[in-house]
């Protein structure tokens, strides 16, 4: 297994703990290793491996619990007896109903550490929040981002001299430039399991294919239908919101300018059930809603925002592998890097344009406009007039994905794609 460290050292943080550390995420992304990567590691600290106890809720082993938290819990309290301080291990604890209750109760009646994975934020519900009264943290999990994907390649760049930085070095000890793995990185994406090698587009579109197709019958579908919420049942409107979603990633579109285009194509599907879709597709963590904020204002608005998918490959699959819209992938995947960097996130509003990303972390701001290229000298004022037109201190920059510019024009950073990604 190859650590996430980022991840895991957020467990680590609360291990042992009084809360409930709940890790979130789309299917796939890597939740169930990053449990198996901190049972590795209490067994390095010396925890014997009989006290980590493993519930992988999806396997046929606990059908028999899965419609019966009391059952889940009476199960549990066997297997933990006799055990000094457990560690209990629960993978896609949302395909057990009541399950919140069950963890509730072991929590309060047996000396343990729970950690858990799940693919739908319905996991952290209301009733969740209530039941546990703050005492649960949360982890959210992503796909991998440009540097873990290197990890996994198993690319390095470390030990490279300066005129070598557009250089990595393979496992094999073949060398390569980053601008290829970028390339591969912008088209196939960062899902773990595909990121392990070569990709090709042929697995890459089976491996999608059925993530697509699971997340959508078993994370939203069948899920919606056990807990009894009758209003999601259409699987065809439901891929195609998620398509419309998907080929408009960094487009304002707002929930009536999405309906009316379904309307347009002689589906008559009203505001709130459009709604209502979108929901479900973000709690299964497929798309991430980003919010407008006036930024001389200094307030959030509440209409249109953008919205952006969980990983660019997948994006790829459903709407082709092609190179037209290479300028918001790229906005895709410097917006995932943010959040990856634990930055809140808005779409920047002023009269004078759009500020694609004000990104605000610890007191601090940064501004960011993000383009493909802006070698044309009208492409270079449409890009940084938004960010002239905003008055106050903070730094301001430009990620340009290619070209070469000098590193700072009238005080606004320029910075190549690669560089934002690895920090450099």
């Amino acid at each position: 297994m190859i650590p996430r460290d980022k991840y895991l050292g957020k467990l680590i943080q609360f291990q042992d703990k009084d809360v409930i550390k709940v890790v979130t995420g789309v299917r796939r992304c890597g939740k169930s290793t990053l449990l198996d990567l901190m049972a590795e590691h209490l067994v390095r600290q010396g925890v014997a491996p009989e006290r980590i106890l493993f519930f992988k809720m999806e396997s046929m082993a606990f059908d028999d619990v899965r419609e019966d938290y009391r059952a889940l819990y009476s199960l549990v309290r066997k297997r933990a007896e006799g055990l000094t301080h457990p560690y209990l291990f629960f993978d896609e604890l949302q395909e057990t109903k009541g399950w919140e209750r069950a963890i509730d109760g072991l929590r309060v009646d047996l000396d343990c550490d729970i950690y858990i994975t799940g693919s739908n934020a319905f996991l952290l519900s209301s009733e969740l929040a209530t039941l546990l009264s703050g005492r649960y943290v949360e982890v959210e999990m992503q796909p991998l981002t440009f540097s873990e994907y290197l990890d996994f390649r198993g690319a390095t760049i470390e030990g490279l001299s300066l005129s070598q930085s557009d250089l990595a070095v393979m496992s094999d000890g073949s060398i390569v430039t980053l601008a290829s793995l970028f390339s591969q990185y912008r088209r196939y994406g960062g899902f773990p399991f595909l990121s392990l090698e070569e990709p090709d587009k042929s697995s890459h579109q089976a491996y999608c294919k059925t993530l697509f197709d699971t997340v959508i019958v078993r994370d939203i579908l069948e899920r919606e239908k056990r807990h009894g919420r009758r209003q999601i049942t259409n699987a065809d409107l439901l891929i195609r919101i998620s398509d419309f979603l998907a080929d408009n990633i960094g487009n304002e579109c707002s929930v009536s300018s999405i309906a009316s285009a379904l309307r347009s194509q002689n589906s008559k599907t009203a505001d709130s059930t459009v709604a209502a879709y979108i929901e479900a597709l973000e709690q299964a963590y497929l798309f991430r809603h980003v919010r407008r904020y006036d930024i001389k204002g200094k307030e959030i608005l509440k209409t249109n925002g953008k919205r952006y998918i969980c990983d660019v490959g997948l994006r790829n699959h459903r709407q082709g592998y092609r190179s037209s819209d290479a300028g918001r992938v790229l906005e895709n995947i410097v917006y995932q890097q943010l959040i990856y960097d634990d930055y809140i996130v808005w779409v920047g509003h002023l009269r004078a344009g759009e500020v694609d990303f004000v990104a605000e972390r610890n007191g601090e701001r940064v501004y960011i406009q993000v383009t493909e290229g802006m070698t044309e000298k009208a492409t270079m004022e449409r890009e940084l007039k938004p960010l002239k037109a905003v008055r106050d201190a903070y730094p301001k920059m430009v990620v340009a994905a290619s070209g070469s510019y000098p590193t700072s024009i009238d005080g606004i950073r320029i910075v190549n794609a690669v560089d934002f990604l690895l920090g450099r």
